[in-house]
């Protein structure tokens, strides 16, 4: 019952975020998931955890960053994801690959 109520604590956590913010916790979850798994084999749970979280969450942030980005495909210019249009010269801004 407790793990269900942590997944659903979760979920609507990440409903209202940005794409980095939603790669930095999914990161850190994973992360700190990761590192505690080796942590625990080695004796050091929560240390494990700890730097696991802490190296997820860049992780997860650097890669959710760089998927909130938009580019114009005319004058090559970056955008947040929420600018549709190239403030410059109108054209319809794309989400990098």
């Amino acid at each position: 019952m407790k793990n269900k109520l942590l997944l659903v604590m979760a979920v609507l956590t990440l409903v209202g975020c940005t794409t980095t913010q939603k790669g930095a916790t999914i990161g850190g979850l994973g992360g700190a998931t990761v590192g505690g798994i080796i942590g625990h084999q080695t004796g050091n749970d929560l240390t494990g955890a700890a730097i696991g979280g802490a190296v997820g969450t860049v992780g997860g942030m650097l890669i959710g960053e760089h998927m909130d980005k938009k580019f114009c495909p005319v004058c090559g210019s970056e955008f947040t994801s929420d600018v549709k249009y190239c403030p410059k010269d109108g054209t319809e801004l794309k989400y990098k690959q």
